[in-house]
């Protein structure tokens, strides 16, 4: 464990490295949530052309329990469990650690607990939710959600918050939550809104 522990700490470092000014900023857009509302309304607005009336609100309330699971687990569940320190809270690295100057002037370093990221769990459950419910959509809107994921994802290792494992287990947990949750839609759906 202290093997792999040492190799995440290294490729944190080497990502958390690749780091220039002008995109401190960017980065810093790229994980609040507020930022991504156009994306957001895009991707209902997909699913209300498959899901039309009453059964779009069936998507949105899976929609809700999907990131309620994978966020409040994510906490709950883990990082409270676990307790393990985001890189800028770890004692050993922290000076190595670049981290991003917030909007208020203050340094962003995140709670104090990182493992899993809740980012990478909710943004990968809500890819995976979406690229399970809007088939067959062109390949080139399906890519543009994965990425749309990943970089989110990329952004915590970026501001020093969440070291790779972290960011890998939370989008692998999105994604198992998110299969688990399309199944009860699925099976919601064919229950009350298939018609003879």
């Amino acid at each position: 464990m202290n093997y792999l522990e040492k190799i995440d700490q290294q490729l944190f470092l080497f990502l958390n490295g690749l780091h220039a000014d002008w995109l401190d900023r960017p980065m810093l857009l790229f994980s609040e949530e507020l930022f991504w509302i156009p994306v957001y309304l895009w991707l209902l607005w997909l699913l209300y052309k498959k899901y039309p009336g009453k059964l779009f609100l069936l998507v949105i309330v899976h929609i809700v329990l999907l990131v309620f699971i994978c966020d409040r687990l994510s906490v709950v569940a883990f990082k409270e469990v676990f307790q393990r320190y985001r890189p800028s809270h770890n004692l050993l690295i922290k000076e190595q650690v670049h981290l991003v100057t917030e909007w208020n002037g203050s340094i962003y370093r995140g709670g104090k607990f990182g493992f899993f990221s809740s980012h990478a769990a909710n943004y990968m459950a809500l890819a995976m939710f979406f690229f399970l419910l809007a088939r067959p959509l062109r390949g080139w809107i399906m890519v543009t959600v994965f990425l749309w994921a990943l970089l989110i994802s990329y952004s915590r290792i970026y501001l020093g918050v969440h070291y790779p494992s972290d960011v890998f287990a939370g989008a692998v947990f999105g994604i198992l939550v998110s299969l688990i949750v399309v199944k009860l839609f699925l099976f919601f759906r064919n229950k009350y809104f298939t018609t003879a």
